[in-house]
């Protein structure tokens, strides 16, 4: 069911390196499935994943599958409420913090909330946190596209039955080359430009995505 592209590309996972991993948000578990095989790839690392508070941060039944489903992966919390919005640069700044303690992986979307368009191609634009978060951080970059999961749990499972009928497919990048923007400013516009460059990335893999998908249609 699954099919994964690309790896050839990825940098060695280095144990003592932090790496932000950025992909497109289709449904609720992008992020499980790339880290889940890279994991089972040998990945080593602490595994961070912001993400918004409401239900995972602000009820006890969302603290507890944060635990149960993530090992409280789900951290640092962003922030929806208007009043609470403030806060938000400091989450990113916690996550730059922990990044450059080395040794971690962090899963961020650039769209910054799932993209529910008729097409799986159609990206949202970019969120300008991711690039603050990496402009702070200075570690690698890696892009990635997964499509063919859905976010209801049930029909997920239920599609694990008929692999051939619901492909999965991963593909990965290679770092985003990023040094000219990080030797600029710390700015609001570099940070936004740093998350349009890597949104970029993002969607040319799913241009690639498409054309593997063409080929695992049955014929």
């Amino acid at each position: 069911m699954l099919h994964v592209h690309g790896e050839d590309r990825l940098p060695t996972l280095d144990p003592e390196q932090s790496y932000v991993m950025v992909s497109n948000h289709r449904t609720f578990f992008d992020l499980y499935a790339i880290t889940a095989h890279l994991v089972r790839r040998g990945l080593r690392h602490r595994i961070l994943f912001p993400v918004r508070s409401t239900f995972f941060y602000d009820h006890p039944f969302g603290m507890a599958v944060n635990g149960a489903m993530s090992f409280f992966a789900m951290y640092p919390p962003i922030f929806r409420d208007r009043k609470k919005l403030l806060l938000n640069p400091t989450s990113l700044d916690e996550l730059a913090r922990q990044l450059r303690k080395g040794g971690v992986l962090a899963g961020i979307h650039p769209e910054g909330t799932r993209s529910q368009g008729p097409s799986p191609y159609d990206l949202l634009p970019a969120q300008r946190g991711v690039g603050r978060v990496v402009q702070a951080a200075r570690v690698p970059v890696i892009p990635v596209f997964i499509n063919g999961l859905v976010s209801d749990l049930k029909s997920q499972i239920l599609n694990n039955w008929q692999p051939l009928a619901h492909p999965i497919a991963i593909v990965f990048g290679a770092p985003v080359e990023l040094d000219d923007l990080l030797s600029q400013p710390n700015t609001p516009k570099v940070h936004q430009a740093i998350a349009d460059r890597t949104l970029f990335a993002v969607a040319k893999l799913g241009q690639e995505e498409r054309e593997i998908r063409e080929q695992l249609k049955p014929r």
